[in-house]
């Protein structure tokens, strides 16, 4: 089944040329099904590669999904079209009176400042204390994780002594809860990021259940409240290229960056990266889909008590 999504979204074209089933509003219309309300909350830079990103990992699943973009009022983006903006996003101001059956709020490159020093984190707190009620389940990546962990539970993030950048493995825990059904015993996923909460305290915290862990780069999947609330410290939805960029960028501009780890063939940046964790990242979204918003919500959005 389909994604929906506006029928002149940019990155449409290129899902379509991926064989990737996209619908447009039009079509959509005359089909006797309620799809499944996901409001992504936009916090990356780079916005329509995000777009392209998740969209890819949503589309894999028989359900239809009505995929609705949001963004804080309280940051101007400088990285994105406002022209973009204005016609695909939506402010939490637009959202707030409406219920969806689930959410997920990306990471953002603000990671090495302090929660309260990110110019709109009142605004985030506000969206994080909405989702309670009005979200069935809720997706937190990378510093979004951090972010929710922070604010839901009050774990500290820490700064590490090197950029956790690479590719890692991870080895799966709690093998019976649905969210990771069908996952190897160890797969690899994509870290990006200079801080953590550590797996200490995450183990510690009686209201989270660790689902997988890495040796290297810690803690990688959480959840809370019989999966209301997921906890993504790594970036799944990264495509083959994605690291390659940050690496390149970094050297560019100067900055202290070791090569991504685990990333490119025989570790020359000269070679195509090989692509080793787009398998679980869509079975993690198809298994949220399906058993954490799906099969949990009714036809009926409106009046649903959370």
């Amino acid at each position: 089944m389909p994604i929906k999504i506006q029928s002149d979204l940019p990155v449409k074209e290129i899902l379509e040329k991926e064989n990737i089933f996209v619908m447009d509003e039009k079509r959509a219309v005359h089909q006797d099904i309620r799809p499944v309300q996901i409001l992504i909350l936009n916090l990356m830079p780079l916005k329509e590669e995000t777009e392209l990103q998740l969209l890819r990992s949503l589309s894999n699943t028989p359900l239809q999904v009505d995929v609705s973009f949001m963004m804080v009022s309280s940051h101007v983006s400088k990285n994105t079209a406002t022209s973009h903006l204005n016609k695909f996003y939506q402010t939490f101001e637009e959202v707030k009176e409406h219920k969806f059956d689930g959410m997920i709020i990306t990471g953002a490159p603000v990671e090495q400042m302090e929660f309260e020093e990110v110019d709109y984190w009142q605004e985030m707190t506000e969206i994080m204390e909405w989702s309670k009620k009005n979200v069935t389940s809720t997706i937190y990546l990378c510093w979004a994780a951090q972010a929710g962990l922070y604010y839901h539970y009050g774990l500290q993030k820490r700064k590490m002594d090197k950029k956790v950048f690479g590719i890692f493995a991870h080895k799966v825990e709690n093998r019976k809860i649905p969210l990771v059904r069908g996952f190897d015993d160890v797969f690899f996923a994509p870290h990006s990021r200079h801080t953590e909460v550590s797996a200490e305290d995450i183990h510690n915290c009686k209201e989270l259940t660790v689902l997988a862990e890495s040796e290297e780069a810690g803690v990688f999947l959480a959840m809370a409240k019989d999966g209301r609330q997921i906890f993504v410290m790594g970036h799944p939805e990264y495509d083959r290229v994605t690291l390659d960029g940050e690496y390149k960028r970094d050297l560019s501009k100067g900055l202290p960056i070791e090569m991504p780890k685990g990333y490119y063939p025989e570790d020359n940046a000269e070679n195509k990266p090989l692509l080793m964790w787009r398998s679980h990242a869509n079975n993690l979204y198809t298994n949220w889909l399906n058993y954490y918003v799906y099969q949990v919500t009714p036809y009926n959005l409106d009046g649903t008590p959370f």
